[in-house]
């Protein structure tokens, strides 16, 4: 049978480019269907605008701590509308860049946002698009609970948009969104909460990692209430849209905040996909279920990234999107690892983690010891600050190999990757000990650790 394209791509995001560009590149005729920016969510409303509004926020406690190192500032100012906007045309000039890529590659750009009709048979716009091959690489969305009030509120998509900023605001969620975006707003010198109806934020992280970020964000000033949760949400003038929002809790008390955002979790994004008609089976979150070689359960109908119940990272889908070109073009089986995945939560101090948790590894039966260690970072011996950094690594006993390392504290997330590329080519403990550290840095730490830091297990 013959069709109009040899791969149609629904999604524009990090693995839906990276796709569509590398098999245009060898010789595929490729389509790719976008009803919003190029770039996915990533790029427009995730992890691009995020981290620099990070940096943004970052400026308000250096001002802080300048003054031990001898800078005074008189009358310092922040004006959000320069941080939003800057940030908004610099995510265009990136937009741009990716549709420069793949118009260069030869790939259709059709905006829109893509249906299946059928097995080999897509509408976008009400037009029939048809493919040998399909791909969805439609990323993951916010999700909000059900509960009176939902409208509003709003969720990390809205924030990167906000007309103004709040002097009083809620965020709920335990997540890395919410612990994000809570340091962001503080950091700008909002009156910012942090509720979360578990025990302890960041669920999934190593536990000390848990503890001592926590601490860390209430010694920054944020309102961490745990074990708390939102019952109903009102205005404060039931005529006024725009007033502040009175937020009742389980626990019967209630406050008024000028904004509350929603940070509780992502789920894929496949509304709209009409994926019943093409039979693609799905999980009880909504992902599409695929194998080893991101097939779905049609054999035309490939998914990748966050769409999928693989761990939702923007390199793992791009990643991903190699592989997969590598099993169309080279026939190689996939058999993507998993294991040892950096990944770093840009928070105020940001965390960065690499392998096994300690509770990983005692729930797996392993034998293996704990190093650890948290100290005040040199830089706030003069700053004033009381932040401290933590550093931990897992040791295997059974072949001294490094099986985890985690870090709370400035840079985690660049140290972090370093440690990565040890943890994959199977670093062990003795070759840590044998590398020179870098002084004075925190970095340090992970090559100096010694029998005195070892912590006591059960």
């Amino acid at each position: 049978m013959s069709y109009q394209f040899d791969l149609f791509v629904i999604g524009a995001g990090s693995g839906g480019v990276r796709a569509s560009r590398i098999a245009a590149s060898k010789g595929y005729k490729v389509a790719v269907a976008e009803g919003s920016s190029l770039g996915g969510t990533c790029v427009n409303i995730g992890c691009v605008p995020k981290k620099l509004f990070v940096y943004g926020s970052e400026f308000g406690h250096g001002v802080e701590q300048a003054a031990g190192y001898g800078w005074m500032y008189d009358g310092v100012s922040f004006d959000w509308a320069t941080l939003r906007d800057n940030k908004t045309n610099e995510i265009a000039r990136l937009n741009g860049i990716y549709q420069m890529m793949l118009d260069k590659a030869g790939v259709e750009i059709i905006s829109g946002f893509a249906s299946f009709i059928d097995d080999h048979t897509v509408s976008v716009n009400g037009v029939h698009y048809t493919a040998e091959k399909i791909l969805i690489a439609v990323g993951a969305k916010p999700f909000i609970p059900e509960f009176d009030g939902k409208q509003w509120v709003v969720s990390s998509n809205e924030m990167f948009y906000l007309e103004e900023l709040p002097k009083k605001a809620l965020v709920v969620g335990g997540g890395y969104i919410a612990v994000e975006f809570a340091g962001i707003l503080n950091g700008l010198n909002v009156d910012t909460t942090l509720i979360y109806r578990g025990e302890q934020l960041l669920r999934g992280f190593d536990q000390d990692v848990r503890d001592f970020a926590c601490e860390e964000y209430i010694k920054s000033g944020i309102d961490v209430r745990l074990n708390t949760d939102v019952e109903r949400i009102e205005l404060a003038d039931p005529t006024n849209e725009s007033s502040h929002r009175v937020v009742y809790f389980k626990d019967g008390s209630s406050e008024e905040f000028g904004l509350v955002l929603y940070a509780t979790g992502r789920v894929p994004n496949v509304e709209a996909l009409a994926l019943e008609n093409a039979s693609v089976e799905t999980s009880n979150s909504g992902a599409i279920k695929v194998d080893h070689n991101f097939t779905t359960s049609v054999p035309s109908i490939f998914a990748l990234g966050d769409v999928t119940d693989n761990i939702q990272l923007t390199p793992v889908a791009i990643k991903e999107a190699m592989a997969l070109i590598a099993y169309w073009f080279d026939g190689k089986e996939i058999d993507f690892d998993y294991d040892n995945i950096p990944t770093a939560v840009f928070s105020q101090p940001s965390i960065g983690t690499v392998g096994l948790t300690e509770q990983d590894a005692e729930s797996r039966g392993l034998d293996f010891r704990v190093y650890q260690t948290d100290f005040r970072p040199m830089k706030h011996t003069l700053s004033g600050s009381t932040e401290r950094a933590l550093m931990k690594m897992l040791v295997s006993n059974s072949d001294d190999r490094v099986i985890g390392a985690h870090m709370v504290g400035d840079y985690a997330g660049e140290i972090i990757q370093g440690l990565g590329v040890a943890l994959k080519a199977g670093a062990t403990k003795a070759d840590f000990d044998a590398t020179v550290g870098v002084h004075p840095t925190s970095a340090e730490e992970f090559v100096t650790f010694s029998e005195g830091s070892l912590k006591p297990r059960n």
